[in-house]
């Protein structure tokens, strides 16, 4: 009996008190106003939500000052597509198949964050992706509330 008058107290707290299940998601994708996404390999270049952005990962083929400064300046448009900088970045995830070659260039990177670097996580991999990459990085950052 007390199961009984307990039932619609359940019933009536849970849907009042229960967390939607969708959360709100802009998106953004290369030249893409349309769809803001890829529906071939399945991604998005920055996906925001609240006031976080999580930007896919920008490649280069060669790690070298020119291929570095590429993959900086996509993520550096990645960024502004919401209106943010490399000050708004919190996390860096950088992926190479050279990280002593990346570790000896690290200062072209460095230019980028202006002494104000994220958290940051660098892995070596036996490849990418795109089979001609040698390094991809992705970034994760917060714009003001």
């Amino acid at each position: 009996m007390r199961y009984l008058i307990l039932l619609p107290l359940i019933l009536l707290f849970g849907k009042t008190y229960s967390q939607d299940s969708k959360i709100k998601k802009e998106k953004w994708h290369w030249n893409n106003n349309k769809a803001k996404q890829d529906t071939v390999a399945g991604y998005t270049q920055v996906l925001k939500v609240d006031n976080i952005l999580y930007i896919s990962g920008a490649v280069a083929t060669e790690i070298t000052p020119e291929g570095i400064t590429s993959v900086y300046n996509d993520l550096k448009a990645s960024l502004s597509s919401f209106g943010a900088t490399f000050e708004n970045v919190v996390k860096e995830n950088l992926y190479t198949t050279d990280i002593d070659q990346m570790k000896k260039l690290n200062n072209v990177r460095k230019k980028f964050y202006k002494n104000d670097f994220p958290a940051a996580t660098w892995v070596q991999v036996q490849r990418l992706y795109m089979p001609a990459a040698k390094l991809e990085v992705e970034l994760i950052a917060h714009l003001p509330q």
